[in-house]
């Protein structure tokens, strides 16, 4: 695959604490950006794999609801998966 030169315009304190993360990560600002565009492509690819509120929240930051029941959650995958 070839890659290609990209410009952005994005928030500066944004971009500050993306590179803080890559390399707290050890992984190229570039590469992250790239990971993250792939998993979005990869969800619309895999309409019938259902990623749990719970990872999604680790991905976005986002708060999982106070009512969550991880281990229903969790059972309720693993059923599915064996059926």
């Amino acid at each position: 695959m070839m890659n290609t030169k990209l410009t952005l315009n994005l928030n500066a304190e944004i971009i500050h604490e993306a590179k803080t993360y890559a390399k707290s990560h050890q992984v190229s600002l570039s590469k992250l950006i790239e990971n993250y565009l792939n998993s979005l492509i990869s969800e619309k690819r895999n309409d019938d794999d259902q990623i749990s509120d719970f990872v999604k929240s680790m991905s976005t930051k986002t708060k999982l609801p106070m009512d969550v029941d991880l281990k229903k959650d969790r059972l309720n995958y693993l059923e599915e998966k064996y059926k």
